[in-house]
Order: structure tokens, then sequence, then C-alpha cells
């Protein structure tokens, strides 16, 4: 096992929620990785500074969503950014049916070249906002996100474009959990996430439409 397949497995063991990954996808999780690190390195695609870091910032809250979806349903990611938590998820669960919403053309480029590189047409790519999603009155089964709007406006769009009956996920720090009329925060999952600034606590909180 190389040095980076460790780092994963060890993120593996510290989430602590029952993820099992295929061996074909720890590889494209690794090709992933060592892509972001080379697009790193002449474009801003990520605030971690160490290999550690880039092991944990990306995969720890794709671990957490991985181990709660159903199988076989259809997600959706907005504001997929460098591939967190979106793009992890769908290398950690083929059977998933992801699109991933991205509005910056060099991440676009990123995630497109991520996916050309570990052969995943099945992942849907666009370059889009949320708004562009709700508009054509698209929706899927689980919508996701992580820090593209506050939670509250986050949990408002998602609603929009999650199917009824269907699920939002919010991933926060220390904020509190938003309220929405005909939806209900159905679970909690409490878990460590390190981030360049430090360790700290984070929730995902599932809301079921």
């Amino acid at each position: 096992m190389n040095a980076r397949a460790e780092r994963i497995e060890a993120r593996l063991l510290a989430a602590g929620v029952g993820v099992e990954l295929a061996a074909t996808s720890r590889e494209h999780i690794a090709t992933w990785l060592d892509l972001m690190l080379t697009w790193n390195a002449r474009m801003d695609l990520t605030a971690a500074k160490t290999e550690d870091d880039l092991v944990e910032l990306m995969l720890a809250d794709a671990l957490v969503l991985a181990a709660k979806i159903p199988s076989g349903v259809s997600v959706v990611d907005v504001g997929s950014g460098a591939g967190a938590p979106g793009l992890a998820l769908a290398l950690a669960r083929p059977d998933l049916r992801v699109t991933l919403i991205e509005p910056l053309g060099k991440r676009v480029a990123f995630l497109r070249t991520v996916l050309g590189t570990v052969e995943r047409v099945d992942v849907r790519l666009e370059r889009a906002r949320g708004e562009d999603a709700i508009a054509r009155g698209e929706t899927w089964d689980v919508a996701i996100s992580r820090a593209t709007l506050a939670p509250a406006a986050w949990l408002a769009m998602g609603a929009r474009l999650a199917s009824r009956p269907g699920s939002v996920w919010i991933l926060v720090a220390n904020d509190d959990a938003p309220a929405i009329a005909g939806g209900t925060l159905a679970e909690t999952v409490v878990y460590e996430k390190t981030t360049p600034d430090g360790t700290a606590p984070r929730k995902a909180l599932r809301y079921d439409l």
C-alpha cells in the first residue's frame, strides 16, 4: 500500500461510519487527489497545504454521506468546486447517479479532466448554478452542497432541487440547524474534520421533504 492509499485508509478508519470502498474506488480517489496536487500548483483549487490536509479536507464529508445515502438514487452537488463532496461521493459510490453543478470554468475543466481520466462517463457535469437547475424544473432524490451558501439559504435552494419525497443534506460546523416549512430534520451525524486551520467537530444534517 502506497502513502496516498495509507492516508485514504486512515481517513476511512477515522470516519467510523462503516464505509467500505472497492479497490477501483480507492484507485479513482487516489487519481483525483494526484491530479488535484498537480493542478493546485498552478491554480487555486483548494486551501489544503499538505497531502494529509488534502485527503482529510476533500474526503471527510463525502465519506459520511457515502455511508448514509441509499443505493441507486440520483444526487445533485451544487457548487462542486474541486470535487468535494460530490465527485468524491461519486467515486466512492459508483451506484449513485451523480450530477455536479459548478459555475467556474477552471473548476469545471479540472472536474472534466478527472472524470475523463478515471473514465466515469456516467457522472454528469454542468457549468451552471443551482438557480439554473431550478429554472429548468429539474429535481433529484438527494441534494447536497458544501459551503456554497449559508445553511438556511442552501436548505431553501436544496428543497427546490430535491424531489418529493427527497432529502437535502447540509454540512455545517457551529451553525444552528435551520428550519424549513414542509421539511423535517431527520438525521444529524457528528464527526471530526481537519482543515488547514485545525481540527473541529462537524455536523451533517439530513432534511427529509
